[in-house]
């Protein structure tokens, strides 16, 4: 078995499966299985497999045509520009995320401590730290998960403190600059339409926000407001029906509030700003 004859059977096989870009993820899969990069593939493609080889591609195929996402497979997403490693302890961080570190960058300055709620993997906490000199600190309640963002966050050399809490429970009134967060935002109604990959394999806990998808930001906006100094800002990521309703959470308390789109036009990223209390 050549390493082209294993790539157009693997291809082959997501064809027939429906399995979104197919050659490119048999490409990923046997790059996985050689421990190579996929620029080899393309260099030597009558080389032989191993029998080694062969047995780790050919579970990485059952595991990929069973839905689980190409990345729990190989254990790396990149984000940023960076490589992140990632497993079913953590939400996949998607390429619309990185439109919640640009939007942070621009409001954060020199020496500002800034927090992200709910980091997963420590994408976006990881990112912030090495694109400024802020102070970053993150949360999470899930200690799996807090063990792969201190995983990241060493392998990237990011100063990033990890702290394992209900969204910003363990900080003081006014002692923030900057909150930022991608928080669960997918009703628990929506579980059965979604596609297997998520459904079955990324945590519950970082996808479903309650019943409604709005829960977790309920609870995050008005304690966001008192752990942010005056002026400080909140950045949230939105799901495809929470603008509006987060929007209306607002009302009271924040101002010069803006909305950022994505690549497909949808609104992304929500920024708003405390106001001083009276």
């Amino acid at each position: 078995m050549t390493i082209q004859t294993a790539l157009l059977q693997g291809t082959k096989l997501f064809e027939k499966d429906s399995i979104a870009a197919p050659r490119l993820t048999a490409e990923v899969l046997l790059s996985h299985a050689l421990h190579r990069e996929r620029q080899y593939l393309y260099a030597h493609p009558e080389e032989e497999l191993s029998e080694l080889a062969w047995i780790h591609y050919g579970r990485n195929l059952h595991q990929r045509l069973q839905g689980k996402p190409t990345q729990y497979i190989t254990g790396r997403q990149e984000f940023y520009g960076r490589e992140f490693r990632v497993t079913p302890d953590v939400l996949i961080p998607r390429p619309e995320t990185e439109h919640l570190v640009e939007a942070s960058l621009k409001h954060i300055q020199p020496g500002n401590s800034v927090l992200d709620v709910g980091t997963g993997s420590g994408a976006i906490a990881v990112s912030i730290a090495l694109e400024s000199s802020a102070q970053v600190y993150a949360t999470d309640i899930s200690s799996a998960a807090l063990r792969i963002a201190s995983e990241n966050a060493r392998q990237l050399h990011a100063p990033v403190s990890l702290i394992a809490a209900d969204l910003v429970s363990c900080f003081g009134a006014a002692t923030l600059d900057l909150v930022a967060s991608n928080p669960p935002y997918v009703p628990k109604t929506d579980q059965p339409v979604l596609q297997r990959e998520v459904r079955d394999y990324e945590p519950e806990v970082a996808l479903f926000g309650g019943p409604s998808g709005l829960e977790i930001f309920e609870r995050l906006i008005p304690e966001a407001r008192r752990v942010l100094r005056p002026g400080g800002w909140l950045l949230l990521e939105l799901g495809y029906n929470s603008l509006d309703p987060v929007r209306a959470m607002l009302a009271s308390g924040w101002s010069e509030i803006t909305v950022q789109t994505d690549l497909a036009g949808l609104p992304r990223v929500l920024a708003a700003r405390t106001v001083s209390r009276v």
